[in-house]
């Protein structure tokens, strides 16, 4: 197997519209960098059994890429996630990848055993999908060859995604993780995210803003 986990990761400056009234665009920059270093992490337990790459034209997620010795494939257009990981899959067949790994930078609590868990998972010829934990989006998606079904991001990818597996008649395995489940979308999943333990980077920073102390000042009165 010679594989490649593509971390797609837009820009800082118009990070995560959707938290906008939750979050000042500040905030959300930070927030989102800060998830994006949470991934990375994540990814560098991998790094001996696949490469990995970062797919971005921000130049902060590419000194963050240098910085973990990651590859970068720039994203010239800067499009959507979409568009970026058509891209990058082109360019990883052309460099004899014959497996692709996509993460988003948007799931905090992603940790490398799960991803050895959905490396090992893999079958011969196939996927393997970890959807979030709604089931509407596709979190982590792994395809072997490279570009065995096209992939089409969004609030519901998940079935589609599944849809496309089943006519190619390859074997799909699909596996709930807790990590990778939670993607940070709306100001729910924020809350969500700080409620869970863990000392992530993301969950640090909004602790450090507030997030959660409510639950805990309900908590310290009752007790």
């Amino acid at each position: 197997m010679r594989a490649i986990l593509l971390i797609p990761f837009k820009s800082l400056a118009t990070a995560k519209q959707r938290l906008a009234a939750a979050l000042d665009q500040q905030q959300r920059s930070q927030l989102a960098e800060a998830m994006l270093r949470d991934v990375m992490t994540a990814a560098a337990g991998v790094a001996g059994q696949v490469d990995v790459a970062v797919v971005s034209s921000d130049a902060r997620a590419e000194a963050m890429a240098k910085e973990f010795e990651f590859l970068v494939i720039e994203d010239m257009r800067n499009e959507s996630e979409t568009a970026a990981i058509e891209m990058a899959t082109a360019w990883s067949e052309e460099r004899a990848y014959d497996t692709t790994i996509v993460v988003p930078a948007d799931i905090p609590l992603i940790a490398s055993d799960e991803l050895h868990q959905v490396l090992d998972a893999a079958p011969t010829e196939g996927a393997v999908f970890v959807p979030a934990y709604d089931r509407r989006g596709s979190n982590c998606i792994l395809r072997r060859p490279a570009s065995l079904i096209p992939l089409r991001f969004g609030n519901d990818s998940f079935l589609p995604h599944c849809e496309a597996m089943k006519k190619t008649g390859k074997e799909l395995v699909v596996l709930e993780m807790p990590g990778i489940g939670l993607d940070i979308d709306n100001p729910d999943e924020l809350e969500m995210l700080v409620a869970r333990a863990g000392e992530t980077s993301a969950q640090r920073l909004l602790r450090s803003w507030g997030f959660g102390q409510h639950d805990l000042d309900v908590w310290e009165a009752a007790v």
